[in-house]
């Protein structure tokens, strides 16, 4: 692999710190100040929009600019925005300061993910590819893994305000890194204007998963489905039920919580470690046992709050559950996005990669809404709220069959 790649990786880690140590912190914040499930993931759900909207630009950017540039931009960009967020902090409404930052924070993370997927093929041989997404996947899980735990550490005895100025460096660090990153590129002589030229990229990408790769589409809305009914009630049920449904003091519950994201970020770190053997050696209809799986572990979460246990057996029975559905999320993550890249022409690359991203992400904020409210009316008794997205994500893996048979059939022609 070229020496550029480990760059990529070197700013990856950097960058993905800061955000995954300010993503913990800032929603934990609301819902510390606030009380309100409801409050939480309506606002999660608000601020996860622009990331959806903007992840075809970012796929559109990728194909058409020198991707080094946008990276760089996108780092210090964040750097510049988590400052000004720390100055205003105590001098507005907290609440329409925090979505104005979350949405922005997950405007600048659309737009950035598509640039570093398309980097890849570019940047690793053919026969690298899948361990080449592996590494970048890799680096994904330690970020989740260290940010949460270092950022429930920090909140719980410092506040908010030592994370951003942490999260301020890494970006800093980031963009400066990025610099010496050289990225092949070829400068793009369309002579239509920059609006046009976006919604014909757009066009032409949903064209090709359409109707050129249907199996694109389908795939994506099966994963859309999975975030809809499974990702989403952990995103939002997680920090509810550890802080205030245990039976913790607030500083105890927000570093039990930075706890069980670093237990996850360590799940994910562990499939992408298992990626690299395991990659050449599944097929795409294992991803359908990968989603029946994490079904079924959902029900030991949910058993332990019918059954009364105690606090300490409900959090080690969510950790154990919570750290097997990462490692198996990261697993598909990779397969699927390796999958995609070998069926996509390289001039399209980005822009099919962020469509289908697009996709996949669109019914999140729909179920960080749902979830919200669930858990503010239902969070006396979660369980139900847990065996009810059980079932959906079981529904979910059954019709996810055909779809990646159709992918088998795919790669094998």
């Amino acid at each position: 692999m070229k020496k550029d790649f480990y760059i990529v990786l070197a700013g990856q880690i950097i960058s993905l710190f800061g955000n995954a140590v300010l993503r913990f912190a800032l929603p934990l914040y609301l819902l510390n100040e606030t009380g309100s499930a409801a409050l939480f993931g309506v606002v999660s759900a608000c601020s996860f929009l622009p990331m959806i909207l903007l992840s075809p630009v970012g796929g559109i950017l990728a194909d058409r600019l020198n991707k080094r540039n946008i990276m760089v931009a996108l780092d210090f960009g964040m750097a510049v925005l988590v400052t000004v967020f720390q100055l205003m902090l105590g001098r507005m409404n907290l609440i329409a300061l925090l979505l104005i930052m979350m949405i922005l924070l997950y405007a600048i993370q659309g737009t950035y993910q598509p640039v570093v997927q398309a980097s890849v093929p570019v940047l690793v041989q053919a026969k690298q590819l899948m361990q080449g997404n592996a590494l970048v996947n890799l680096v994904q899980s330690l970020s989740g893994l260290a940010g949460p735990v270092a950022g429930g550490a920090l909140y719980s005895f410092f506040g908010i305000r030592p994370i951003l100025v942490i999260s301020a460096v890494c970006f800093l660090g980031a963009s400066i890194m990025e610099l010496f990153l050289h990225i092949p590129y070829t400068k793009n002589k369309s002579t239509e204007g920059l609006w046009k030229t976006g919604m014909r990229d757009i066009r032409e990408s949903f064209s090709f998963m359409h109707d050129t790769c249907p199996e694109i589409m389908k795939v994506s809305l099966i994963l859309s489905g999975f975030n809809l009914v499974l990702s989403t009630c952990i995103i939002i049920g997680l920090p509810v039920v550890i802080t205030r449904h245990l039976g913790y003091s607030a500083a105890v519950g927000n570093r039990m919580y930075g706890y069980m994201e670093g237990i996850m970020g360590a799940g994910g770190l562990t499939g992408g470690i298992l990626a690299g053997p395991l990659a050449r050696k599944m097929k795409p209809q294992d991803i359908t046992k990968i989603v029946a799986a994490c079904a079924f572990l959902l029900l030991p979460v949910g058993s332990g709050f019918l059954f009364g246990m105690s606090s300490s057996v409900i959090y080690l029975i969510m950790a154990v559950c919570n750290f097997l559905m990462m490692l198996m999320a990261a697993l598909a993550s990779i397969l699927v996005m390796s999958y995609l890249q070998i069926i996509t022409p390289n001039e399209i690359l980005g822009k099919v990669i962020s469509c289908a991203m697009c996709v996949v992400m669109l019914a999140q904020p729909l179920g960080q809404a749902i979830y919200g409210i669930l858990f503010q009316k239902f969070g006396g008794t979660p369980q139900y709220i847990f065996f009810l997205s059980a079932a959906a994500t079981a529904f979910v893996a059954w019709l996810s069959g055909k779809p990646f048979e159709k992918i088998e059939a795919l790669l094998a022609a």
